[in-house]
């Protein structure tokens, strides 16, 4: 099953106003909402010009993660995100794959993120060191720092 959904998932960033829409919206509903935070506290001053990406089933948005670079040696990871009935299937992972790829064609040499704790154990399957305690989220669920070396 794995295997043949993941095959099915179609990967790319999102297309006109509309799609963007759901896309904020996706990323809302799964991060934030279940929190109770409000959509207006979803966006930041990165949003605009970071890279958004999204995996798509039957045309309808089933996951999410954005990069933006904090200078040009350093990208940050934000706002992964894979809808409940999705998880554990390998799309997160083909997420942060491709995310790590527009970081490495755009020359950076360091990612970092701010991990929710109940997920450290999924980014350090793919290389992510712990790095510190992150302090500075808004969520009120506790977060550590990560980061990984690109070579």
């Amino acid at each position: 099953m794995k295997n043949r959904l993941i095959n099915k998932v179609t990967f790319r960033s999102p297309l006109g106003d509309k799609e963007f829409e759901e896309y904020d919206l996706f990323r809302w509903k799964v991060l934030r909402k279940p929190i109770g935070k409000t959509i207006e506290t979803l966006k930041d001053k990165f949003d605009k010009d970071s890279f958004h990406l999204i995996g798509l089933y039957n045309n309808v948005i089933i996951a999410s993660g954005r990069v933006h670079f904090n200078n040009d040696d350093e990208a940050q990871i934000r706002y992964m995100a894979v809808d409940n009935a999705f998880r554990i299937q390998g799309i997160g992972k083909e997420v942060l794959k491709i995310l790590e790829e527009y970081i490495k064609k755009n020359n950076a040499k360091r990612i970092i993120l701010n991990a929710r704790n109940d997920v450290i154990g999924f980014y350090k399957n793919s290389n992510y060191i712990t790095a510190e305690e992150y302090l500075g989220s808004d969520t009120g669920i506790p977060h550590t720092k990560m980061e990984k070396i690109i070579i």
